[in-house]
């Protein structure tokens, strides 16, 4: 659990300067997320400490970064605005405990049903989001304090500084892999900005634009411990229960999302259980120390895999540097151009955007390239929690619509002038009527046989298609002998019970899948 450094003799040094990289993006994007959640700069940067640094130590996937996170800010918001921060942290208490709940359940399993084009979807999605939240980065605050779009002189400065830092990022690999191009590519650019005197927002003037103080700054102190101040009362849990809820299952989805992401990438496996009690712990932490709460970070999470983070121990780093920076460095935080750091979240995109996506529209079915287009939309238009429902809801109509065409019969008469019907293709909710329209009532003969070796009875609405059929043939006086059906299904057929012929020694042994049978 606490192996901290992987196999390869030089990781702690990548390990490091990956967590250094992804502590210098961690701050803008923090203190952005804590005020659209309408709480102080330090409530979100202690959040992506404290988070950054549990989920590290006890998540389920090495290489992956947590920390304050807009998705749950949006939701966050409502909450402070009516009832105050305070409620804030118990609701952050609560939505980690339930977190802790879904991995003791081993609840984490489920996401690997996640469909792919559904994976497709939230990935361009996300770096939909990724990129449109940089744009706000090209404002900068007039003299009647509001905030307008950049132009002149100022916006191509911004832009050469951004295309310069893409490119240090994708070109220095090439010539040498000692040092992450991510952070050589923030210093190079910082040194260049001051060298020259050039006039280019930095990480203060970002932080000016959103107190409106002109001496605000991120320095802090540590963290002090603190119990919500709110009445421990079934009014307060009535208040926070719906928000706790909430946060808790978008945490979860983007965090074993995101795991599922950097599983492909480095070829290993993440334990999606473990990572639930990881980010559950850390948000119980973050209520009692005053922080906002978050989850893991798919673009801090892809800048530190492309750095050549893999392990625990940059998670680690990246929390701990951040801290320090809050701490004693916070001059030089604040000292760094906004381009450098926008330069490396538009690298984060175009690694994010699975752009094989594209070319492949055409080849896939096109309910799934629906699915893509729909999730990345709802992504971007609402949040991610709601984006992935509703991809593994319309994925699985997709589904049952297909397979409800895949059921039919061969029928024959057999040696005993029985009509038997053969049934191929499963029974279930999406397929019955289809079922139900195969056989002939009024023509067939006195004795009939369903035949359900190469069936299954998947669901209840498969039982209750089976019972229809057994009574319009009683209602014509004829007899339905229901053959290889299972023990579970049979018990189940109340009113077809002195009807039914089973064939015991040829029973297959599957089982139905109902709420009855426990």
């Amino acid at each position: 659990m606490f192996n901290l450094l992987s196999k390869a003799p030089k990781s702690a040094k990548n390990d490091i300067l990956s967590g250094l990289t992804v502590a210098l993006a961690l701050v803008p994007e923090a203190v952005a997320f804590a005020f659209v959640a309408g709480v102080e700069p330090l409530v979100g940067l202690y959040a992506a400490f404290i988070v950054g640094l549990i989920a590290a130590i006890v998540g389920g996937r090495p290489g992956m970064i947590s920390g304050a996170t807009g998705a749950l800010a949006v939701v966050m918001v409502s909450l402070v605005a009516v009832h105050g921060v305070e409620y804030l942290f118990a609701t952050v208490l609560l939505m980690g405990l339930l977190q802790i709940l879904a991995g003791v359940f081993k609840l984490g399993k489920f996401i690997r049903m996640v469909p792919h084009p559904v994976m497709l979807g939230f990935v361009n999605g996300l770096a939909i989001v990724i990129f449109l939240a940089q744009l706000g980065q090209f404002k900068v605050m007039d003299e009647a304090g509001t905030l307008q779009w950049m132009q002149g002189e100022a916006l191509y400065l911004m832009l050469g500084l951004i295309a310069l830092t893409m490119a240090i990022i994708h070109f220095l690999p090439k010539l040498t892999s000692a040092v992450p191009s991510t952070l050589v590519a923030i210093v190079v650019v910082t040194g260049l900005v001051f060298g020259l005197e050039l006039e280019s927002r930095t990480v203060l003037d970002f932080l000016k634009d959103m107190t409106g103080d002109l001496d605000a700054t991120i320095a802090g102190g540590l963290p002090s411990f603190h119990i919500p101040v709110v009445p421990f009362t079934l009014e307060t849990l009535y208040i926070i229960l719906p928000y706790a809820l909430i946060l808790a299952a978008i945490g979860l989805i983007e965090s074993l999302l995101t795991l599922t992401l950097i599983d492909e990438i480095t070829q290993t496996r993440g334990n999606g259980n473990r990572e639930c009690i990881g980010q559950g712990a850390a948000n119980i932490t973050c209520g009692v120390f005053g922080a906002m709460g978050g989850c893991a970070m798919i673009g801090q999470s892809m800048i530190n895999i492309n750095s050549g983070g893999r392990s625990r121990l940059s998670g680690i780093s990246a929390a701990l540097i951040l801290l320090a920076f809050i701490l004693v460095g916070s001059s030089l935080i604040e000292m760094i151009p906004l381009a450098a750091l926008v330069g490396v979240m538009f690298m984060v995109v175009l690694g994010t955007f699975e752009w094989s996506s594209l070319r492949i529209m055409k080849k896939v079915p096109k309910s799934d390239a629906f699915v893509i287009i729909l999730v990345s939309a709802v992504t971007v238009a609402t949040d991610l929690a709601i984006a992935v429902c509703v991809g593994v809801i319309v994925s699985a109509l997709v589904f049952a619509w297909e397979h409800a065409k895949h059921i039919y019969t061969n029928s024959y008469i057999d040696e005993k002038g029985s009509k038997v019907y053969e049934l191929h293709g499963p029974i279930f909710f999406g397929s019955v009527n289809n079922f139900l329209e195969l056989f002939d009532v009024k023509n067939d003969p006195k004795d009939i046989i369903i035949e359900f070796k190469y069936s299954r009875v998947t669901d209840h609405s498969a039982i209750d298609a089976i019972d229809t059929l057994v009574e319009r043939y009683s209602n014509t006086g004829k007899t339905l002998h229901l053959r290889h059906l299972s023990e579970d299904c049979k018990e189940l057929l109340s009113k077809a019970a002195d009807l039914v012929e089973v064939n015991v020694i040829e029973d297959p042994t599957y089982k139905v899948a109902d709420n009855r049978l426990g």
